[in-house]
C-alpha cells in the first residue's frame, strides 16, 4: 500500500545493483515528464462467479474497461513502487465493477487536468480519479457517486505558521495539483487577499501530487491543499512530519465519470456499485485502506448524477 516515505533510508547494496536502481529512478523520472503522455497497466481480475450486471454495449476494447486514472493521489488511486501497478481504493472499486460485467480491468495514467476531455474524445470508457462532482463538470460528463471528500491543508509537524484554513494563508507559500478543485479554491482565496489588502498567495501548481507533497517534504512551499483522503494518507505514511492545518471543508461527492448520453455504461457502473454496496465490498474496502466512514455515498445518495 505504500508508495514510499519522504524521510531518508540507509541501505546497502552491491555496485551493480546500485546502477540498476539509478536506471530504474532516471525511467521514472523521464516517464513522469510530458503530461500529454498516457500509460496503460492491466489489473489482473480475479476468477468470477457468473456476471451479475450486463455490460455496457460500446467498449473501446471488447472484454475490457478502459479506465482513466491520475495515478499520483494516494490512497485512491497511485502506482505501488513494489508491483509497479496501480493500487488504490478507487483502483479496488473500479475492478470489482468491472468484475460484475464480467469484464477485464485497463488502467490508462493520465493527467488530472485533461482526463475528463480525454473521456469526452472516446479514449476511455470511463473515469475514476477522485473526481470532484460540480457544475462545470457535469456539464462535459454524467457520475456515478461513489465517495465523499472535503479538502484539508498539510503542513509541518507544529503547524509553524499557524495555518488553519487556506484564507489564512495570504503571503505564504502553497502547492496545489493542476486541475483540482483546490486550485480553483486557493486561487479565490488569493484574490481575496488581494482585495482585503493583503499579499496574495504564493501558489506552485504541479501535475503530480506526491511532487506537490514533496514540496512541503522539502520546506519549498508552507502548506498543500489537497482532498481530505490525501492529506490522512500522508500523515499516516509520515509519522512525526505533517498534520492537518485547521479542519475538513467543503465536502462534496465524488463520482466515476462517463461519458453524456452513454446510458448503457452509465446503468451498468450503477448497477454494478449498487450490487457492490449490498454485498458488503464497497464496506470492505473502506477498512482496507484505512478510510472514514463519513467519507462512504449513502444509499440515499444512488444517483446517476449528483448534485455538488
Amino acid at each position: 500500500m505504500q508508495t514510499g516515505s519522504f524521510k531518508g533510508k540507509a541501505r546497502r547494496m552491491r555496485m551493480p545493483m546500485f546502477f540498476l536502481g539509478v536506471v530504474l529512478v532516471l525511467l521514472l523520472t523521464l516517464s513522469a515528464c510530458g503530461n500529454s503522455t498516457t500509460t496503460s497497466s492491466n489489473v489482473p481480475t480475479p476468477n468470477a462467479s457468473t456476471p451479475t450486471v450486463t455490460p455496457p454495449n460500446d467498449l473501446i476494447t471488447p472484454g475490457t474497461l478502459t479506465v482513466g486514472s491520475d495515478t499520483t493521489y494516494p490512497p485512491q488511486e497511485y502506482i505501488d513502487t513494489t508491483t509497479g501497478k496501480p493500487a488504490g481504493f478507487d483502483i479496488d472499486l473500479i475492478t470489482d465493477i468491472a468484475q460484475r460485467m464480467g469484464l477485464k480491468v485497463n488502467i490508462v495514467t493520465a493527467g488530472f487536468n485533461t482526463i475528463i476531455d480525454s473521456l469526452v474524445a472516446k479514449r476511455f470508457d470511463v473515469v475514476i480519479s477522485a473526481v470532484t462532482i460540480n457544475a462545470d463538470r457535469e456539464k462535459k460528463v454524467d457520475f456515478v457517486p461513489y465517495f465523499n471528500a472535503g479538502e484539508s491543508l498539510l503542513v509541518p509537524k507544529g503547524n509553524p505558521k499557524n495555518i488553519t484554513s487556506i484564507e489564512g494563508t495570504c503571503g505564504l507559500r502553497v502547492g496545489v495539483q493542476n486541475g483540482t478543485v483546490e486550485q480553483s479554491d486557493a486561487q479565490a482565496a488569493s484574490a481575496a487577499c488581494q482585495k482585503a489588502g493583503k499579499p496574495p498567495i504564493s501558489l506552485t501548481v504541479l501535475q503530480d501530487q506526491t511532487a506537490v507533497v514533496q514540496l512541503l517534504a522539502t520546506n519549498r512551499v508552507d502548506a498543500t491543499y489537497q482532498d481530505s483522503p490525501v492529506t490522512d494518507y500522508y500523515i499516516l505514511q509520515n509519522p512525526g512530519q505533517f498534520q492537518v492545518g485547521g479542519g475538513v471543508v467543503n465536502a462534496a461527492p465524488e463520482g466515476i465519470a462517463v461519458r453524456k448520453g452513454d446510458t448503457s455504461m452509465l446503468n451498468a457502473v450503477q448497477t454494478a456499485f449498487n450490487q457492490l454496496k449490498a454485498a458488503g465490498t464497497y464496506d470492505a474496502l473502506f477498512k482496507k485502506w484505512n478510510l472514514d466512514n463519513a467519507q462512504k455515498i449513502s444509499y440515499l445518495d444512488r444517483r446517476n448524477n449528483a448534485v455538488a
